[in-house]
């Protein structure tokens, strides 16, 4: 929204829904506090229709006698369970991920709808591993994956995505490219999908950078894991690109068609590795933020136990015996994201390949430029984090606490947090020192 204002759109012809208010102070105020929201869970189709047809108000930018502005969709809403793998929990994701965006579109068409930029996910293309190895192994299958483009790499099984949350986005994709050239109002809408890099952070109170900023007390596991972050500016300029060209496309451009795609993008210069991130908000923070080493081994060993009780549970609640699911508490707080399919993603080398999507229009690339390392995009988030003094922050990652919220790895070690402070509470004993 705030590269929209930037590039001078009128706040009144920019229309948010969302579950919940926007709370970042950058979005309310100036021009932002022009913007119409309207709470939405996407979910319900009818709720989505209606923010759809609601009027659109006055605005300067009406010309007396001209035809309404085209409309340009950004689909960015999701559920993101990283931590579910069984395929009886994946309606949980579908709910969001998949029926919520077929709604999105369906509605987006019968507004007359003339750009829809989905926000799919480069997780799609993730690769399940094992990480328990045998005796004469280094290294687990697979632990260095590169993501490009290529449709070819996306798993073909269930089993074989990292989680229940890639196997929903991936599908969501398939539907907005199949929409691509399918009738929309009086015209045809176009599509195109983007596939950020794993995760998204920037300033606002994100739940990667930011969230280690807030708790300042990280246990980690995977410092020297690289992987391809993707700041929020990047990863916004990379929809304006996605969006520009689909629009030259409808004006009879003469460009590589490109609708109906889908473009990895990543932050620029060479990946890092957790431990960069740990290190430079170490420096930054001045050492309020620290990151204590414990042994991924032993993580893993427990997110399996984490994950067998999860099924129980949900097991059990399904069945004729769900009765029984009340005697057993659910697991509470962040615990929950300590599963094996969040370490599927996060305990592997992986490498996104951009060059398509930064590749000129003309070439059949989207021209994205996004300039920021993540180093970079580390020290913004840590600036932005600083002149708030942290107020605010904890507040957005707050309005977070749901499962479906969240990256997981955060979420995940935040749980891990609970537990040593519990533990060292209530036995004296130093399980920092215990679990490393």
């Amino acid at each position: 929204m705030l590269h929209l204002l930037a590039r001078g759109e009128d706040p009144r012809r920019i229309r948010v829904l969302d579950i919940r208010r926007p709370i970042r102070k950058d979005l309310l105020e100036g021009a932002a506090t022009e913007v119409d929201f309207v709470q939405v869970d996407v979910s319900d189709s009818k709720a989505v229709q209606a923010a759809f047809d609601k009027p659109w108000p006055t605005a300067k930018s009406d010309i007396a006698g001209e035809p309404k502005p085209e409309i340009t969709v950004f689909h960015t809403a999701a559920t993101i369970r990283f931590f579910e793998r069984d395929p009886s929990l994946l309606p949980l994701s579908e709910k969001v991920n998949l029926a919520g965006t077929q709604n999105v579109l369906d509605a987006s068409r019968r507004v007359g709808a003339s750009a829809f930029v989905y926000t799919s996910s480069g997780s799609i293309s993730v690769h399940s591993t094992r990480f328990f190895l045998w005796p004469w192994e280094t290294e687990p299958p697979q632990f260095t994956q590169v993501v490009n483009d290529d449709d070819a790499l996306i798993p073909k099984r269930h089993e074989d995505f990292f989680s229940n949350y890639a196997v929903s986005k991936c599908s969501a994709e398939r539907a907005v490219r199949a929409a691509d050239k399918t009738p929309s109002g009086k015209g045809v809408l176009r599509t195109g999908c983007i596939r950020p890099g794993n995760g998204i952070y920037g300033p606002g109170g994100d739940l990667l950078v930011g969230f280690y900023l807030v708790k300042k007390t990280n246990p980690t596991w995977i410092p020297n894991i690289m992987q391809s972050f993707i700041y929020v500016e990047n990863c916004s300029l990379a929809h304006l690109c996605y969006e520009a060209r689909l629009i030259e496309l409808q004006k009879g451009g003469t460009n590589p068609d490109i609708g109906g795609q889908a473009f990895c993008v990543a932050d620029a210069g060479p990946p890092a590795t957790y431990g960069d991130v740990y290190d430079a908000l170490t420096q930054l923070s001045n050492g309020a933020c620290h990151f204590p080493k414990l042994s991924c081994t032993t993580m893993l060993g427990i997110a399996h136990l984490v994950e067998r009780y999860d099924l129980l549970w949900h097991s059990l609640a399904r069945s004729p015996l769900a009765s029984f699911a009340k005697l057993l508490p659910r697991l509470g707080g962040d615990i929950i994201f300590l599963q094996p399919s969040m370490f599927a993603l996060t305990v592997i080398h992986l490498i996104f390949d951009d060059s398509r999507a930064r590749s000129p229009p003309e070439k059949g690339g989207l021209g994205y430029n996004g300039t920021i390392t993540t180093i970079e995009g580390v020290c913004k988030v840590t600036l932005e984090h600083q002149k708030g003094d942290g107020k605010g922050w904890e507040r957005v990652v707050a309005g977070h606490k749901d499962e479906g919220h969240g990256f997981a790895l955060a979420r995940a070690e935040k749980g891990v947090e609970e537990v040593i402070e519990k533990v060292a509470n209530g036995v004296g004993l130093e399980p920092k020192k215990t679990l490393s």
